[in-house]
């Protein structure tokens, strides 16, 4: 499973304006429905309803919010830079400004648990978040997500 199966160009947002964790669960839903095709609200409430367990904040800055929908076909990614770090009730209680939003089909199983596996890995690279949070272009994102999945392959 590497980063480039998961995300495309197309996914990745440099400056998400969002302003509090549920305006940048609504952005991130809104991108990956045009990048899925599903309907934005689905991806929405499906987002809430797992954020209702617990905070997907892991800690440093980061989020990974995640959730199976049934009309999927394959796991999608959709990555975000923040402008401006929010509260996402994350684990440390410090605010989030990289997100990395993963949707996997209902049958995904052991496919989603590795897909979230790896995106952990990726984020945990303090030296990968430092240059994420230096780019400032999707392409200058995208180039090192998936420059860093064959750096950092699992």
């Amino acid at each position: 499973m590497e980063i480039t199966d998961l995300v495309s160009i197309e996914g990745v947002v440099a400056d998400l304006k969002a302003t509090s964790k549920k305006q940048a669960l609504q952005d991130l839903a809104h991108r990956a429905a045009d990048v899925t095709g599903l309907h934005e609200r689905a991806i929405f409430d499906t987002l809430l309803e797992r954020e209702r367990l617990g905070t997907t904040g892991v800690g440093l800055g980061i989020a990974i919010p995640h959730g199976k929908m049934a009309d999927l076909d394959r796991l999608y990614g959709v990555f975000a830079r923040l402008n401006n770090p929010v509260d996402f009730d994350a684990v440390d209680d410090q605010p989030v400004d990289l997100i990395f939003l993963l949707l996997a089909p209902e049958s995904a199983g052991a496919d989603h648990l590795k897909a979230l596996a790896r995106v952990s890995r990726l984020l945990r690279d303090q030296s990968v978040c430092e240059k994420l949070r230096g780019s400032d272009t999707p392409a200058a994102i995208y180039a090192l997500l998936t420059e860093s999945t064959t750096s950092h392959a699992a």
